[in-house]
């Protein structure tokens, strides 16, 4: 709000904070790390691939995904806190604590993890543990609980979410989410043919993968805590890594993606640490290590830098973003959709219909597709292909209003009157206060030609109703009302309303309206009600 505030809807200004942010999360994460280890140039470098990685283009080049930025920001400030806190163990600096992971969890419920994370920092470097861990737990027991209360709403909210696929089997996401966790360290060593998104595998992942991460998983685990006397970095950095991408594993399955390039923002930070302690541990004998060491860093973030560079080009605008999704993925159903509808927008309809017709294949419960094939059908006149689609999202999401307002306009554009009353009907049954569905029936039972249709009583009523949700500012309403007046023999109250009608249209530059209203006050002058044509006809929308 404040970005909007300030810039208006300049892009990249929105971009500027995001840099900023990430800019400020990596300064922040320097000196937290700085100050619990009292190693610069490790610190240092650790910071600098968290920065310029380019797993972190997504989170800081998607304006939308400001969570991620703003809640890194607060996860460091939390770190540094609690830095304070362990070095000046007062109540006050305990809520500082408290308060800051509350501000990270209202920028992104994905911070749940952090109480665990400080307990692994109290485990190494800040030597905390040693015969008192279970008064570490209960020291953590109030960011505990905020964690708890977030999860809960998290939850819930997404429970209800649009596109959410609880319903994959159970051994689906765990598959999922044991080859996830193999995948984003090789994207981590080796970043390249990296995607706005990855489509769920579901049952598609042969045996021999699955198998093969999980014993990967498995053994640095078993590496980890046998090394963990004399390397205990390597088992705080790989839990690290481990425990928060909990959330976003794939174990609560909300969306279609298999994984994101966004999930790994700070728990990649994890195997940072412990690589670099690792590496610097295992060179502490080299005769020229500080050069060899200095060198190698520089030729890592300058490779890294690169590869950041090209993936930032992919997000110069939609087509090239999609484009290259398609190309580094496979059964992208989301990505074909999306393009579709940049092609949808540039008006190249064969491009976008051949596209969203893919996606509909590749995923039969893909309701966006299907929704936006169902636009360009329309607009290429294959009006019934469009309902074909129309229907099946019908099926998909019953509830949504906006569809049934759609179809029941194109069954009235094919001369299906009744059938397209019946769709408004229940769009209203949905909702008792959608104003279109009320103008819409109120504007069929006033002007029909069949006798049978007409109910100037009803029209009435849903005009007036249509007129009040609609704070008097829409001025083809008036027209219905006053269409629904003269049904009902009130002529004068017709020509009244017609007149204000005529006004407002007047003010809003829309003379086409003023002049037909003109035309219906003349009507009404002659006490005869308002029949519309085109609901016998079908050739064009009420």
């Amino acid at each position: 709000m404040l970005d909007c505030q300030l810039y208006g809807l300049k892009a990249g200004w929105h971009h500027f904070t995001n840099v900023l942010l990430h800019t400020l999360a990596a300064m922040l994460l320097f000196l937290a790390l700085q100050q619990m280890t009292g190693a610069v140039w490790r610190s240092a470098f650790v910071a600098a691939v968290f920065a310029i990685h380019p797993l972190r283009v997504e989170s800081v080049a998607w304006i939308a995904e400001r969570k991620d930025v703003l809640s890194g920001v607060f996860f460091m400030l939390t770190l540094l806190a609690y830095v304070n806190y362990v070095r000046l163990p007062r109540i006050r600096g305990y809520l500082v604590v408290v308060f800051l992971f509350a501000c990270g969890l209202m920028s992104k419920p994905m911070l749940v993890t952090l109480p665990f994370v400080l307990l692994l920092l109290d485990y190494w470097p800040l030597d905390r543990i040693k015969g008192q861990l279970w008064k570490r737990v209960a020291e953590k027991i109030p960011l505990i609980a905020l964690s708890a209360v977030s999860s809960v709403i998290t939850f819930l909210v997404q429970k209800s979410a649009v596109g959410q696929t609880e319903e994959l089997p159970i051994f689906e996401r765990i598959n999922n989410a044991v080859v996830s966790y193999v995948l984003y360290i090789w994207q981590m060593l080796w970043p390249v043919n990296l995607a706005v998104f990855y489509p769920h595998p579901e049952n598609r992942l042969p045996p021999w993968e699955i198998v093969c991460c999980l014993l990967v998983v498995m053994c640095i685990t078993v590496a980890a805590i046998a090394l963990r006397t004399h390397r205990p970095y390597l088992l705080t950095g790989w839990l690290w890594y481990l425990g928060m991408l909990v959330p976003v594993i794939g174990l609560v399955q909300v969306g279609w993606q298999g994984r994101a390039d966004r999930y790994t923002y700070l728990p990649q930070i994890g195997l940072y640490i412990a690589a670099t302690w690792g590496v610097a541990n295992l060179t502490a004998l080299h005769r020229h290590r500080r050069a060899t060491l200095s060198t190698v860093a520089v030729l890592v973030i300058a490779a890294l830098s690169s590869c950041a560079w090209v993936q930032t080009s992919y997000w110069r605008n939609s087509e090239t973003l999609f484009r290259h999704a398609l190309a580094v993925t496979t059964n992208n159903d989301v990505a074909e959709n999306n393009l579709g509808i940049v092609f949808l927008g540039q008006g190249k309809l064969d491009e976008a219909i051949s596209l969203l017709q893919s996606a509909v294949d590749l995923r039969s419960d893909n309701s966006p597709a299907h929704e936006n094939l169902a636009k360009a059908l329309l607009q290429k006149g294959e009006v019934d292909n469009a309902l074909v689609h129309y229907r099946k999202l019908l099926e998909l999401q019953p509830d949504n209003i906006e569809v049934h307002n759609i179809v029941g306009t194109v069954l009235i554009q094919q001369h299906r009157i009744r059938e397209g009353v019946e769709e408004w009907r229940k769009g209203l049954a949905i909702d008792p206060n959608n104003g279109n569905a009320m103008s819409n029936l109120a504007w069929v039972f006033a002007t029909s030609p069949d006798d049978s249709l007409r109910d100037g009583a009803k029209a009435v009523q849903f005009a007036e109703q249509a007129l009040r949700i609609s704070g008097g500012r829409i001025p083809i309403i008036f027209r219905t009302l006053a269409a629904a007046y003269a049904e009902s023999g009130q002529f004068s109250e017709a020509r009244q309303t017609a007149q204000r009608g005529i006004e407002l249209a007047n003010s809003q530059g829309n003379s086409a309206l003023a002049a037909e209203l003109q035309g219906n006050i003349a009507l009404y002058q002659e006490r005869q009600p308002l029949r519309d044509s085109n609901l016998t006809n079908g050739s064009s929308s009420p």
